[in-house]
């Protein structure tokens, strides 16, 4: 029999994480552009923005793949507890 709310929160999961990494990358390259479009002075405040965007990205990426891959969630999960 097939656990069709499982199969259902995986898709929802994995549609909101595709758009947000989808989004935060996209949001970072214009922001980039942005920080640069006056050649004379660069606005720190997009630059900045930039490297948050692109570091949501890489964390968002990192997480999935510690939690797809066996043998990295399970340490991952044994520090979690550990924390707290």
């Amino acid at each position: 029999m097939i656990d069709w709310f499982g199969f259902l929160t995986v898709a929802l999961t994995t549609l909101v994480g595709a758009g947000f990494v989808v989004v935060m990358y996209s949001l970072g390259v214009r922001l980039t552009a942005v920080s640069s479009d006056d050649a004379e002075h660069v606005n720190q405040t997009a630059k900045w923005g930039s490297y948050v965007c692109f570091g949501f990205c890489v964390v968002a990426v990192v997480l999935a793949i510690i939690l797809i891959v066996p043998h990295l969630n399970e340490p991952f999960f044994a520090m979690l507890e550990h924390l707290f």
